[in-house]
């Protein structure tokens, strides 16, 4: 059955917060509760972002409860959030620099990121502070999630796998289903460097081309057959992602406003099965002033189930070795709270399912029925298999053409700090150039205005696109002069046409401009134009991708050529995040 848009739902406060805190990569916050004179007992939670919110409201919950702790007393519960890798690396590190309280109890996403800590702690010759296996608080599989159209066609074929959907030709596409107005096969994934559900839908890439659902091993990987396969599914990602819920919610503002979207080049999405509730009850859409969710979207999405089965994102309850022994107990008190009926309630109502794996009747209205017979779930892999897995991914990914636009007006002069603008964007560039793949073809402009060296056009080629060579690129980078006006609108334009001239569908083509300004150019001031030169192609996507950095820079506009394109705009008008937001677009290629 498709999923259903009549499902009434009582939202709590706390739903607008949690679909924000979704959003921040390594965003933080801590809510801190008035100590009862009688609770001497302090147990600090750190939680993954996702459910961040909704573990505030329910440890708020808990302390306002006649609850007593094993040994007399009570204890009051207290929550930070930390993004999982972020805070794996942190509890690797002794959790400095990170701001937050020393947690004595961690909620990641995945019981992944526990094996990831047992790694680190290994190599630095630590014992290991997540040697066990752990409950869950609740649970949330992966999915494809595929516009309800689109969803009901690949049904009727009946039960398929992972290749026989990801692996769709890019080239035939939905013309094999009989549907060739729909185009090119692409999907949407998230980067599994940076996201939990990229790591496991990695995971599960792997081990459908084993055919297995457990013991995947170092050999596997070795597999020329399983290689194959997981190169021909990567070869269909439309761009890699740093954030499945900003993919949903353009997808929801487009189809909100009824036309051509930013990702209507994707005939599907990876991702968490939460995420698609949430969706199609209309938590991710566009809001109102003075609403708290917005408006359901027109197509639903429907959670699409392979055949060989799929990974879960079991969100462990982990007692770390820092808890002392009435923190142990109040651990305990606070996990059995989590998993009694009236919280797995409130983890219900955003999308998950409780502790047990078990789904609602609402969750799977919204997002679609199960397979008879229920899902079947991949095991873990040995984080070993793990590691080994992220660095053959680098090379089965989908590689790119990257045209790089680099801003050297005179506006670039301006100090931050004790360096000028430019310096500080050139070294971010350096640092993000350093994550791209040998086999990526990059190549360089400047723009500006017309100046004297480059009197004819207000922008230059300065590293031609081709083999990647970032000695070349850092070098060239060094030597420009900064000076001029802002000719965003021309640039962007002509270096659009020009990737289009060479666009190669094997590749992600993406063109990424750094500007500290807005357009300056009486020429070219044309937006409504430049946006439609830049629309999605579907057949022939290139994306524009954008940093506004510092305060200056004109975000909006920015977001919108980068919407146009369904690419994305990042926002470093803050200098600080200038750095951070070079991984993430990075992360896209």
């Amino acid at each position: 059955m498709p999923p259903t848009a009549t499902r009434p739902r009582q939202w709590l406060p706390y739903t607008a917060a949690v679909t924000a805190g979704l959003v921040v990569i390594a965003g933080a916050f801590v809510i801190v509760q008035q100590r009862e004179a009688d609770c001497t007992t302090t147990l600090e939670v750190n939680s993954s972002t996702e459910k961040a919110a909704l573990l505030v409201d329910l440890a708020e919950r808990y302390n306002r409860g006649d609850r007593s702790i094993d040994g007399g007393g009570c204890a009051q519960v207290h929550v930070s959030a930390l993004n999982s890798g972020k805070a794996t690396e942190a509890l690797a590190t002794g959790w400095a620099n990170t701001g937050l309280p020393q947690p004595q109890v961690w909620l990641p996403t995945s019981s992944l990121w526990t094996g990831q800590l047992r790694l680190l702690d290994q190599a630095a010759g630590r014992e290991p502070q997540t040697p066990d296996r752990y409950p869950s608080i609740a649970n949330s599989p992966l999915v494809i999630a595929m516009p309800q159209p689109k969803a009901e066609l690949v049904r009727q074929r009946g039960s398929l796998g992972w290749g026989e959907i990801l692996g769709l030709s890019g080239r035939d596409g939905w013309a094999s289903f009989g549907k060739p107005e729909w185009g090119r096969f692409t999907f949407g994934k998230d980067n599994p460097n940076l996201s939990t559900s990229g790591l496991a839908a990695t995971i599960a890439t792997y081990y459908a081309a084993v055919q297995r659902s457990n013991d995947l091993t170092r050999s596997d990987l070795a597999n020329p057959a399983v290689t194959q396969f997981v190169r021909r599914i990567e070869a269909n990602v439309s761009h890699y992602s740093d954030d499945s819920v900003d993919l949903l919610r353009g997808l929801a503002e487009a189809d909100l406003a009824g036309g051509a979207g930013r990702t209507d080049d994707m005939s599907a999405i990876v991702l968490q099965e939460e995420l698609v509730d949430l969706y199609n009850t209309g938590a991710l859409s566009p809001r109102q002033d003075g609403q708290q969710q917005g408006r359901r979207p027109n197509v639903p999405l429907v959670a699409v189930h392979p055949r060989e089965g799929t990974f879960n994102l079991d969100h462990p309850f982990v007692v770390l070795p820092s808890a002392d022994k009435r923190q142990r107990a109040a651990a305990a008190d606070f996990q059995k709270f989590l998993t009694e009926d009236d919280q797995q309630k409130s983890f219900a109502r955003l999308g998950f399912r409780d502790h047990k794996r078990r789904a609602s009747a609402e969750l799977l209205a919204s997002v679609g029925a199960e397979p008879t017979g229920g899902l079947t779930y991949f095991e873990p892999p040995d984080p070993q298999v793990v590691g080994a897995m992220l660095d053959g991914w680098r090379t089965l990914r989908k590689k790119a053409n990257i045209l790089i636009a680099l801003d050297t007006s005179g506006s670039m002069e301006a100090m931050v700090g004790t360096r000028t603008r430019f310096q500080v964007a050139s070294a971010a560039a350096g640092k993000g150039l350093a994550l791209l793949n040998s086999e990526d073809r990059v190549g360089l402009w400047s723009f500006s205005s017309e100046i004297p060296s480059r009197p004819k056009t207000p922008y230059r080629r300065e590293v031609p696109l081709g083999e990647f060579d970032q000695k070349q690129i850092n070098a060239r980078i060094a030597g420009l002069h900064v000076e001029g006006a802002t000719a965003l609108y021309a640039t962007v334009r002509a270096a659009h046409r020009e990737l289009r001239e060479r666009y190669d569908p094997q590749r992600i083509n993406a063109i990424v401009v750094l500007t500290d300004g807005k357009n300056e150019y009486s020429r070219d001031n044309d937006l409504p134009r430049l946006l439609a030169d830049v629309a999605l192609d579907p057949q022939h996507p290139v994306k524009v991708f954008c940093i506004a950095f510092d305060r200056e820079s004109d975000f909006a506009t920015l977001d919108q050529i980068a919407k146009a394109s369904s690419g994305k705009a990042f926002d470093a008008t803050d200098p600080a995040k200038i750095d951070e937001a070079f991984v993430k677009l990075v992360s896209s290629f």
